[in-house]
């Protein structure tokens, strides 16, 4: 059934019945927050996160991504707030939760003194699956992932991408109606980023999988439905990509003309755009850049004035990063994540 009414200035406003569709979120957290000590990791965070969506927090370390996941996943207690999924107390109904999930950390859990079909099969075993059903799971997951001939090898020869595989493998076993993947491709080289992200998409696709993920990369980031970034403890956007992106409404416009300084009265005297000097370079933020740019080229012919060379960089997640905090996200995030990780293989931490 849809409802239309009219509000006093004569807008209608349409309500369309969504009985049919479902409305309870898969993940619902509400003023959430975790603190340690006199530090506070999470500050009163609130989001959801909807079936089949593929969401995304993004963030540097020590923003509380990997707080939030733990305590999503039961294995840290919230100080206060509330967490349910699909529909369940995190605090009451733990083992319920734990069986609705599937995750993928950031440090390597796997055996790798057994094969790749040991550590399923243990899975199986810890998840309780019926042993008539392991044989055909574990090969679905495999098929899925890529995996079955290497189904027999030893995980120590695998590579980090073969291993992040294998884990979200695992994490499917018990068919979970969430992924939850806590910076799932960090020290792997992008080539393999992008195989471990053809598969995520897969997921939904095939099996109607919910994934949540944490990252800390950009162009990872850009695979998610929804977007929040958390700094130091809140979340301070949430929107799509696009909507993230939008935010700024300014696209960066790069060109070397013969008379910058002139090209530069023109854009703000005729085309009302912000430019500046750089160099011999003249910088213009504009909005919508596809159709400022030919009627900057305009202006500049109607003016005898010659643009030797012209770049649009359109406006980024970093940007969107950068404007809201101040900062970058460095790459050397993950340099610092690979360390540890190094690390802790080698037994130093």
């Amino acid at each position: 059934m849809t409802t239309v009414s009219t509000l006093p200035s004569g807008i209608n406003v349409v309500a369309k019945d969504e009985s049919a569709v479902p409305t309870i979120p898969i993940v619902s957290v509400n003023n959430l927050t975790k603190q340690f000590g006199d530090f506070t990791a999470v500050n009163g965070i609130s989001f959801s996160v909807n079936h089949r969506e593929i969401f995304g927090f993004l963030g540097p370390n020590g923003a509380g991504k990997s707080t939030t996941i733990k305590m999503i996943c039961t294995l840290l207690q919230p100080t206060s707030g509330q967490i349910r999924v699909a529909d369940h107390d995190v605090l009451r109904e733990s083992s319920k939760v734990r069986s609705a999930i599937g995750i993928v950390f950031q440090d390597n859990s796997l055996d790798s003194g057994l094969t790749a079909q040991e550590n399923l099969e243990f899975h199986c075993i810890m998840y309780h699956i019926p042993r008539a059903e392991r044989e055909k799971r574990i090969h679905d997951v495999l098929l899925l992932m890529d995996l079955v001939e290497v189904k027999d090898r030893y995980v120590k020869t695998f590579s980090g991408g073969m291993r992040r595989r294998l884990e979200i493998a695992r994490g499917l076993l018990h068919e979970p109606q969430l992924l939850i993947l806590d910076e799932p491709t960090v020290g792997l080289d992008p080539q393999t980023r992008n195989y471990i992200w053809q598969y995520v998409r897969q997921l939904r696709e095939r099996h109607d999988t919910t994934v949540f993920m944490t990252t800390h990369y950009m162009d990872e980031a850009e695979y998610c439905d929804r977007i929040a970034i958390i700094d130091r403890g809140e979340i301070i956007a949430l929107d799509t990509p696009r909507g993230l992106k939008q935010m700024l409404r300014e696209d960066r416009i790069e060109i070397v003309t013969s008379d910058p300084e002139r090209a530069r009265q023109l854009v703000i005297e005729n085309l009302g755009a912000a430019a500046t000097i750089d160099g011999n370079q003249l910088i213009i933020s504009a909005p919508d850049s596809d159709h400022f740019v030919p009627r900057l080229l305009t202006e500049l012919v109607q003016h005898n004035l010659r643009a030797e060379s012209l770049q649009v960089r359109q406006t980024s997640l970093e940007d969107v990063f950068i404007n809201l905090t101040g900062r970058h996200i460095r790459e050397e995030e993950g340099g610092k994540d690979e360390r540890r990780l190094t690390a802790r293989r080698m037994g130093r931490m």
